[in-house]
C-alpha cells in the first residue's frame, strides 16, 4: 500500500451512554454547585441538550469515569435526562488527570482551592509519567521541568504554578476562607509554610483578635516557625496588633484620572501643590458655615 492509500487515523465515535453508568473521577479537584453558572447550564441543557459530549474512561470495577463534563452532567441529571453523548478513551491515570486539568482549566471562574489542587495533581502526573525535573542536560540543551510544562499549559508563571500549589499544605479551614477571599492570596502562601498544628493554632489567634493576617503578619509567623517560636501566645499577641493601613489610610488617585483636570504642562508636584491648596480652601469654608 502506497502512502497515498494509507487508512486516515481512526476518528472517535461519540455514543450513548445512560447517565447512571457515568461516575466522577476519583478526587477530582474541581466543584460541582448548584451556583448561577449552573442554573444557565441547566437551562441551555433543557433547550438543546447536551451538545458537546463528555469524555470518559471505562472504569475496570463497570462503568465510566468522568474526565471532562461533571458539570453538564450534573446539570443532565437535574433535567431529567437518561443518557448522554460522551466519547469513550482508553487512558492511564496520568493521562487521564492531565486530560482532567486541562480541560477544567479553561472555565471561566475556578477558585483558588481548586487550581491549587488541579495543578498539583497535573504535576504529579508528569512526574509520575518520567518528565525531567531538571532544567538543563549537558547533552541536549536546556529541558522543560514538569513545573514549567504545567506553567507552559496553563498561560501562567512558573513561579505563580508553585505559589499556587503551596495552598495545598493549608489545613481546609484556612483553605475555605483564602476561596471565601477572607484571606489573600499573598498572605495565604505565606501562612502555608505554618504547620498544621500551627495553622489550627492561628484559627484560634484569629478568632481572638476578629481579624485575618496581613501580609506583613504572615511573613512575619512564617518567620516564627522558622525558628520555632510560633506559639499560640505569640500569634495571639501578633494578631492582636493593629494594621498599618488601619493606622495609616491611604487613598491613591491615578495620574491619568487627575490629568483631566489640569494643564499639560502641570508637573506631578504641582499638581499636589494644587489640590492641597484647594483642600485648604474647602476646609475654610466649611469651618467658616459651621461657625453661623
Amino acid at each position: 500500500m502506497s502512502k497515498n492509500d494509507e487508512a486516515p487515523p481512526m476518528q472517535e465515535q461519540v455514543q450513548q451512554i445512560p447517565i447512571s453508568e457515568l461516575h466522577p473521577f476519583e478526587g477530582h479537584p474541581f466543584r460541582v454547585v448548584d451556583d448561577e453558572a449552573m442554573t444557565r447550564t441547566v437551562e441551555s441543557i433543557s433547550q438543546f441538550g447536551v451538545i458537546s459530549p463528555l469524555l470518559v474512561r471505562p472504569d475496570p470495577d463497570g462503568g465510566y469515569e468522568i474526565i471532562s463534563g461533571h458539570r453538564r452532567c450534573h446539570a443532565a441529571e437535574q433535567v431529567g435526562l437518561e443518557t448522554l453523548p460522551v466519547i469513550v478513551r482508553e487512558m492511564d491515570d496520568d493521562e487521564a488527570i492531565i486530560a482532567m486539568v486541562d480541560s477544567n482549566l479553561q472555565r471561566e471562574t475556578i477558585l483558588p482551592s481548586e487550581r491549587a489542587w488541579a495543578y498539583k495533581m497535573k504535576l504529579d502526573a508528569i512526574k509520575h509519567q518520567g518528565a525531567r525535573t531538571d532544567l538543563t542536560s549537558a547533552q541536549v540543551g536546556p529541558k522543560l521541568s514538569a513545573a514549567d510544562k504545567v506553567a507552559a499549559e496553563a498561560d501562567d508563571s512558573r513561579t505563580q504554578v508553585k505559589r499556587y500549589i503551596r495552598l495545598t499544605n493549608l489545613i481546609p479551614e484556612l483553605m475555605d476562607m483564602v476561596d471565601e477571599k477572607k484571606i489573600a492570596f499573598n498572605p495565604a502562601v505565606e501562612l502555608s509554610y505554618l504547620t498544621r498544628d500551627e495553622q489550627s493554632h492561628l484559627l484560634e489567634a484569629m478568632d481572638y483578635a476578629q481579624a485575618t493576617p496581613s501580609l506583613s503578619q504572615a511573613q512575619r509567623l512564617k518567620k516564627l516557625s522558622q525558628l520555632k517560636q510560633c506559639t499560640p501566645e505569640a500569634m495571639e499577641i501578633l494578631m492582636d496588633e493593629v494594621k498599618k493601613e488601619e493606622l495609616a489610610p491611604t487613598v491613591t488617585l491615578p495620574t491619568e484620572l487627575l490629568r483631566k483636570y489640569f494643564p499639560k504642562s502641570y508637573t506631578p508636584k504641582q499638581m499636589e501643590d494644587t489640590i492641597i491648596r484647594l483642600l485648604d480652601q474647602w476646609q475654610k469654608s466649611r469651618q467658616r458655615n459651621q461657625s453661623r
